[in-house]
């Protein structure tokens, strides 16, 4: 067998309308465009417009802003962090920052960095390096032997 030979399964394909191709196709003429106007020819979007009322999109308020310079961190709680250590995709031992958490699979991507959260419990103290923690989380870790290192200079844990 060769490239050549290779077909779709009967009845799977279905040839495209060729339309505008004479009165006796059924298509012709006008190509299922209807009669003159704007919209039967071509290169025409008259999406949003409603025959001179003000579009709702205009009728409606501006609401809200986006800030360009907000940071996306990766929100990571202990309770993961001690399911990822149970499994074995963390060391005790190990430093845990951005880049081993993406090794071992706990987030997808760095993004801004890791944000420690305090939901569950840990059992197992690591050196966590992250962004920001809450202070429960800083208490559970240090609490179970381990220690929370701030990245960027902060004066304290966050509340």
């Amino acid at each position: 067998m060769k490239l050549n030979d290779l077909s779709p399964k009967e009845g799977s394909v279905k040839d495209r309308k060729r339309v505008g191709r004479g009165i006796g196709s059924g298509t012709g003429k006008t190509g299922g465009r209807g009669v003159k106007g704007q919209k039967s020819r071509s290169g025409v979007s008259v999406a949003g417009f409603e025959g001179g009322q003000m579009p709702i999109y205009r009728r409606l308020p501006k609401r809200g802003f986006n800030n360009i310079f907000a940071k996306t961190f990766n929100e990571v709680s202990v309770e993961r962090i001690q399911k990822a250590i149970d499994a074995g995709k963390l060391d005790k031992g190990a430093t845990v920052d951005i880049d081993t958490l993406v090794k071992a699979g706990i987030v997808r991507r760095k993004r801004d960095g890791v944000r420690l959260l305090g939901n569950g419990e840990i059992k197992d103290g690591v050196t966590l390096e992250v962004n920001y923690a809450t202070k429960s989380a800083a208490e559970k870790v240090e609490k179970a032997g381990g220690s929370v290192k701030l990245l960027e200079p902060r004066e304290k844990i966050a509340e």
